[in-house]
């Protein structure tokens, strides 16, 4: 997969979401969830993020639970310039490519993570993955 996201440091074991038997899910792909606890690819700018796939789901498996992991450090691409560190990170697959972060809107009510190195349009950094909402 293009752009995936690395594991640098886990801070905790990952967490099985339930995602669909049809649906492909490479190692690394950052996921937004939906309702009941469903992991699908994240693809919009801003989405409400479940994690990040601790390991390939392969289409029509049989399977339809994934391990996603939810708090770690991971190695990311930024979708855009302005990123610095300590700024609230969020999906950027919508205006960017699969998998890009890119800092999130003031006021955004979900975030990804927060960024642990300085990064510009293209660069790898560090994030640290913390998804969350608030109102």
């Amino acid at each position: 997969m293009a752009n995936e996201a690395v594991l640098v440091m886990e801070y905790e074991p990952p967490v099985m979401f339930t995602v669909a038997d049809g649906t492909g899910i490479e190692k690394g792909a950052i996921l937004k969830m939906t309702d009941p606890m469903t992991a699908v690819l994240a693809d919009g700018d801003g989405d409400i993020v479940a994690g990040i796939a601790a390991e390939e789901k392969i289409a029509s498996d049989g399977k339809t639970k994934l391990a996603v992991y939810r708090r770690g450090v991971f190695r990311v691409l930024a979708g855009a310039a302005g990123i610095t560190v300590g700024l609230a990170l969020d999906t950027h697959a919508s205006t960017g490519a699969t998998n890009e972060v890119a800092a999130a809107p003031a006021g955004a009510g979900h975030q990804l993570g927060y960024a642990l190195e300085t990064a510009g349009d293209a660069e790898t950094f560090l994030m640290e993955l913390n998804p969350h909402h608030s109102t």
